[in-house]
């Protein structure tokens, strides 16, 4: 097991091992649209004792090792990481952004009185809606055919855009659009903390913003630190 580096990326500690996510999922670190911070910067920005995390992160470490990691996102060429992306994840934001954008709607209108928080939630997830949806759209149409492309050639392509990077900060832009968007969420929900006076559909609503979030953050891990970086050094291997 190799021996955990505070200097060490977030981002990179999670291409490593991608198991780790759901430790710092635990710890709300962002190893997403923040995965380029070192981990005692992450610790220092979300007020955590850097020993401790550092310790859970050992502990999950040392139980994982007798269970080793699927195949890595890695280790996939650009071209496989991609398909999964859309097969993975853009296929369940299609089919639970409407699910939820539902209960939003029903329990904010319910319960909004109650809990006064809940009356600002639904422009909140339409913002982010509004965010994923034509980005989903620009990455299977514009993005991800670039990088087939550029992961099957032996020169250098000619883009429309002139560079892959164009429409990668575009996409980095908007990532960073809704992981803000999901910390509001997660503020105004209070880490999605059940109220006593829940309701089924309440505890649903709380449970697929929890899990929306997860899956965002892995999903948009998977294109900052893997597919993206790949991409660029790929073109410009090219290029030289």
């Amino acid at each position: 097991m190799n021996k955990l580096e505070i200097q060490t990326t977030v981002g990179q500690m999670v291409v490593e091992r991608p198991q780790r996510s759901r430790v710092f999922d635990r710890l709300h670190i962002d190893y997403c649209c923040g995965g380029r911070r070192t981990l005692e910067e992450a610790c220092a920005r979300r007020g955590l004792d850097l020993k401790e995390v550092l310790a859970k992160l050992e502990a999950f470490d040392a139980e994982a090792e007798a269970q080793p990691d699927a195949v890595r996102p890695a280790d996939l060429t650009m071209t496989e990481l991609a398909d999964d992306i859309e097969r993975t994840h853009h296929a369940y934001l299609r089919e639970e952004l409407p699910r939820l954008g539902g209960l939003v709607k029903k329990v904010s209108a319910v319960h909004g009185q109650a809990h006064p928080w809940l009356t600002g939630l639904p422009s909140v997830y339409a913002a982010l809606v509004a965010e994923l949806e034509p980005h989903m759209l620009k990455e299977e149409q514009i993005l991800f055919p670039m990088i087939r492309e550029l992961d099957q050639a032996t020169t250098a392509p000619s883009f429309h855009c002139g560079s892959v990077g164009t429409p990668i900060r575009v996409m980095e832009m908007e990532h960073q659009n809704a992981g803000d968007a999901l910390d509001r969420i997660r503020e105004m929900t209070t880490d999605y903390e059940i109220p006593e006076d829940a309701c089924n559909s309440f505890r649903a609503m709380l449970s697929g913003l929890e899990h929306l979030a997860a899956d965002l953050h892995l999903h948009i891990h998977k294109e900052n630190e893997i597919l993206f970086p790949k991409a660029s050094e790929m073109e410009a291997r090219l290029r030289s």
